[in-house]
């Protein structure tokens, strides 16, 4: 797979302001942690591999166990290694990212409300739509991960 287009080098002005919503994100209050988690969980069911590859390094970094990465896809049948606010935060992520499934339907917003603030929910769904859009990019532009480069760098 080769890259279409570095994104970073055609439209830096575009880039940089996803980089201000990412920047509000870290300072929204959010716990820098569950943010990653629910980046990952995103990335997962859109398949980026960029970003699979740059979150899961990021939640390792972070202490976070390799069996919990390894479970994240099927989050509700290991559900013990997932607190309570993780839970609501992956379900509230898997409705908002699939939304011409699903249509965020009013007990999936009832669910995350029980957890989260108003304050909360809304940048926390700020931050669901800017991983979209950056796995979208990521995709359509075919931005190879971390460990592609790397392992193609090791091998020439």
């Amino acid at each position: 797979m080769s890259v279409r287009i570095d994104y970073n080098k055609v439209a830096p002005a575009g880039i940089k302001a996803l980089g201000g919503v990412y920047g509000y994100i870290t300072q929204s209050g959010l716990s820098a942690q569950l943010v990653e988690l629910v980046y990952l969980r995103i990335s997962q069911i859109n398949g980026c591999a960029y970003c699979l590859d740059s979150h899961t390094r990021s939640l390792l970094k972070m202490g976070v166990k390799v069996e919990k990465l390894a479970v994240l896809q099927v989050w509700r049948e290991a559900e013990a290694l997932f607190d309570d606010e993780e839970r609501a935060a992956l379900a509230w992520a898997e409705t908002v990212t699939r939304v011409a499934e699903t249509a965020i339907p009013d007990d999936a917003y009832e669910a995350a409300r029980a957890t989260f603030s108003e304050k909360q929910l809304v940048d926390l769904t700020i931050a669901i739509g800017l991983m979209n859009t950056y796995n979208r990019i990521a995709i359509g532009f075919r931005n190879p991960p971390q460990a592609v480069v790397e392992h193609s760098a090791a091998a020439a």
